[in-house]
């Protein structure tokens, strides 16, 4: 996902109308901080950008986006250059950014910020977006369980990722009715051969919930599934994997090993915000008052987390799963 970033890249990312100086004073701008590697991640920053369109279709605004290297030095010094753009807000993409923003927003008190994928900074001029993880990980879970021919099924996870996950997932399993056995493997790299030491175990449903690219648990998946030693009553494994989080390179011939995507709706969250912005305003839900942290958390609940099903069999569940995870978190 880190790629170079040429000139030309980080120039289209300038998408500033050509319009008028009277008609540009009077024109909200729109500041992005993109994470590394840019538009065409597959990730993150592609999400953001799809948000930002779906905003164009509402409102009147320019943009003006940065890219960074990754360092806090850079991120701070991207941050900082914005500050001067008269944004109406500076969307930064990504948990990263956290350490850049948070000495920002004090420096900065009339400067507004978001940050996506964090809610640690506490300030009143920044908006901490984030999803919920748990909700997700249900949707995969009960999926899993809905979908496995084994009775087993897994999820790979990061240690420091465990809790917003694990615990969606094993619940979804569970809610799904079936004797099914669930198992947590973690791991921060090497995903495929987490995946391999799963599969050697008898899992035949792995849900990913890590970040990067997922190719590495889909090739060991597809070669599992190929392989000329294979049992000729072994069930093939499947993947679901969480998006935009992870991306993936699916051919005609392996499409048929994903069964579904848990999608954060990273889009709909950069509209929000860019709607508020527009209008004057902020999300600024209560996401921890001791802290005094503010923003909003998506959810099932209102579209901000869904499950994208790409295998026909589960399609027909797809009901069953939506209702098993809006009456577990209904609110």
């Amino acid at each position: 996902m880190k790629r170079l970033v040429t000139a030309s890249l980080i120039s289209a990312l300038t998408l500033t109308a050509l319009i008028s100086p009277q008609a540009q004073a009077s024109t909200p701008v729109i500041c992005l901080a993109y994470d590394t590697g840019g538009l065409g991640d597959r990730a993150f920053n592609d999400a953001t950008l799809a948000g930002v369109k779906k905003a164009q279709n509402q409102f009147t605004f320019t943009i003006e986006g940065v890219v960074t290297d990754g360092t806090t030095a850079d991120r701070t010094k991207r941050l900082r250059a914005l500050t001067a753009k008269n944004c109406a807000t500076i969307i930064a993409v990504g948990a990263e950014y956290a350490k850049a923003i948070a000495p920002l927003a004090i420096e900065f008190p009339n400067s507004q910020f978001a940050i996506i994928g964090d809610a640690s900074i506490a300030a009143l001029n920044v908006t901490s977006i984030t999803f919920a993880e748990v909700e997700g990980a249900f949707l995969a879970g009960y999926s899993a369980a809905l979908s496995t021919k084994s009775g087993k099924v897994a999820m790979i996870t990061t240690p420091s990722s465990a809790d917003n996950y694990e615990n969606g997932f094993l619940a979804g399993v569970v809610a799904s009715k079936k004797n099914v056995r669930s198992f947590v493997k973690f791991a921060t790299t090497e995903l495929d051969f987490a995946a391999k030491a799963l599969i050697m175990l008898g899992i035949d449903v792995i849900y990913t919930a890590n970040t990067g690219s997922a190719d590495g648990v889909f090739d060991a998946i597809v070669k599992a599934n190929t392989s000329k030693t294979r049992k000729k009553n072994a069930p093939e494994v499947n993947l679901i994997l969480t998006e935009p989080d992870l991306y993936l390179t699916v051919t005609p011939a392996t499409s048929k090993y994903l069964l579904a995507s848990v999608v954060k709706r990273v889009d709909i969250a950069v509209s929000d915000v860019i709607g508020r912005a527009v209008n004057k305003s902020q999300l600024s839900d209560v996401l921890d008052a001791k802290a005094g942290i503010y923003g909003h958390r998506y959810n099932i609940a209102d579209k901000g987390i869904e499950i994208v099903i790409k295998s026909k069999a589960l399609a027909a569940q797809s009901a069953a799963i939506n209702a098993a995870a809006s009456a577990a978190y209904a609110r």
